[in-house]
């Protein structure tokens, strides 16, 4: 009843409901909160405060900037939940303050608009040495539970592709990336396909910024060859899964292209099926059937793996994969 009535009191003000209608849409920073509100950073600050100890907003940190939005879970995520369902939609002050938000997301995407500029070049080279990601989307979504509503983490998020892909089936969503321009483009192009369910935050695939076993699925979409550890990236996903919660590595098969080291900073020219499945293994996973998709000359494969207690249909798998081992 408690925590019930802080809830309430944090949000019993003016100011504090457009934030909340605000950052119910999308994660926003201080700086923008202030230049849509059009009020003075200490002030909003303060609102801001009280309503992350209230539970009605989550803060997360991204180098020197602090993003907020709405929170998810517990009793006071249900409250914020209840009262953005009460605000009118025709009320002039919150329409006001959603024309102001467009204007944040036109200035987000400007910017990511410039980092692909800078390096668009650089991804499509890579792109024509392998098979149509659309085939490997649609691999990928094979691997992934039968029923919808679960629980996403992308690690090495990159552009938020990902996120993209799974945002019809999943719950929710999130993308981590150590890159803070990465993260800019994958907030635009979440606000631009109006992904509610999606977001991103700033952290490290060796130290994820979750709770343990807070995730239905993990996935690592070319971005294991970039880790100096792909067997603690690994243990580390699988910290944060649920059990009966599965991890899909996509990465590249062996191949002996060096530049991609030298030009892209890639840390690995691809993994083996054996490679793979001995940090399964080692980090408590079953390892499942994996799949080849051959390019030239790059082989991307999908490699999944389960914490014990998967479902009926993926028990299948494994024990198909127990059987040719």
């Amino acid at each position: 009843m408690d925590r019930l009535l802080q809830g309430l009191r944090a949000a019993a003000e003016d100011t504090r409901m457009r934030i909340l209608a605000l950052c119910g849409e999308t994660e926003l920073s201080v700086s923008e909160l202030t230049q849509i509100l059009s009020q003075s950073q200490p002030r909003v600050s303060r609102h801001l405060k009280l309503m992350v100890e209230a539970g009605l907003l989550e803060r997360f940190r991204e180098g020197t900037w602090a993003f907020y939005r709405t929170k998810e879970s517990e009793a006071a995520g249900s409250l914020a939940t209840a009262l953005l369902a009460l605000i009118p939609d025709d009320d002039p002050t919150v329409a006001a303050d959603r024309a102001r938000l467009e204007t944040v997301r036109r200035i987000r995407t400007l910017k990511a608009t410039e980092f692909f500029r800078k390096n668009a070049g650089e991804w499509d080279e890579i792109r024509r040495m392998h098979v149509n990601d659309t085939l490997v989307e649609r691999a990928l979504l094979e691997l992934l539970p039968d029923k919808a509503g679960w629980d996403h983490l992308d690690i090495g998020t990159g552009t938020g592709r990902i996120l993209e892909v799974v945002s019809p089936l999943a719950g929710r969503a999130i993308g981590v990336d150590l890159s803070h321009e990465m993260l800019t483009v994958a907030r635009s192009n979440l606000a631009a396909s109006n992904l509610a369910n999606c977001r991103v935050r700033h952290g490290d695939m060796q130290q994820l910024p979750l709770a343990s076993a807070s995730c239905d699925v993990a996935t690592f979409h070319l971005a294991l060859h970039y880790a100096d550890a792909p067997d603690s990236a690994i243990a580390e996903a699988t910290r944060v899964l649920r059990p009966g919660g599965e991890i899909v590595v996509v990465d590249f098969a062996p191949h002996r292209e060096a530049r991609l080291m030298s030009e892209h900073a890639h840390r690995w020219l691809g993994f083996t099926d054996d490679e793979m499945n001995g940090w399964f293994r080692a980090a408590g996973l079953i390892p499942g059937n994996p799949i080849h998709l051959k390019g030239k000359p790059l082989t991307v494969c999908l490699w999944p793996g389960f914490k014990p207690g998967a479902n009926p249909k993926k028990r299948a798998a494994i024990r198909a994969q127990e059987a040719t081992t």
